[in-house]
């Protein structure tokens, strides 16, 4: 039992479950890549030049997308009807709040250095883009209308 979780789940099934969540082309970023070059734009993809690494870049109309995951990006405790990011941790609160906010603090500061470079940041939330993809995608290319 010293190898359980404070939920009862082993511990080895948490690290398999984590080690399988993606930094990079998730589900959803893939949707919206496909999405946009089926509708003909060509864009980069986690280009390390520009600051922060977008998921999405176009360089011309310098429009750099985010698409953050709900968990890691503290968006989950909204979905789940929680009332706080902590309510949304009974074990090790402390450490992951301080986790997520660390990476809250880290997207504001991105998206400022990037906006002051002249850059059009977008982020969109992962469940955003599964509830209405196109949504996101009619989001995205006004963006890029407007800047071309």
């Amino acid at each position: 039992m010293a190898n359980e979780t404070p939920k009862g789940r082993d511990a080895e099934v948490t690290s398999r479950m984590m080690s399988r969540v993606r930094s990079k082309n998730s589900k959803v970023e893939l949707t919206v890549r496909r999405m946009l070059h089926a509708q003909g734009y060509r864009f980069r993809v986690h280009d390390r030049k520009l600051y922060g690494n977008p998921d999405i870049v176009f360089v011309r109309q310098r429009v750099a997308i985010f698409i953050d995951g709900d968990f890691w990006h503290g968006n989950a405790w909204k979905i789940r009807g929680l009332p706080s990011l902590e309510a949304q941790f009974p074990h090790r609160t402390d450490w992951w709040v301080a986790k997520l906010r660390r990476t809250m603090r880290r997207d504001a500061q991105v998206t400022a250095h990037l906006e002051k470079e002249g850059w059009r940041v977008l982020r969109f939330w992962e469940s955003a883009i599964q509830a209405n993809p196109h949504a996101v995608i009619d989001t995205i290319t006004k963006n890029l209308e407007s800047q071309s």
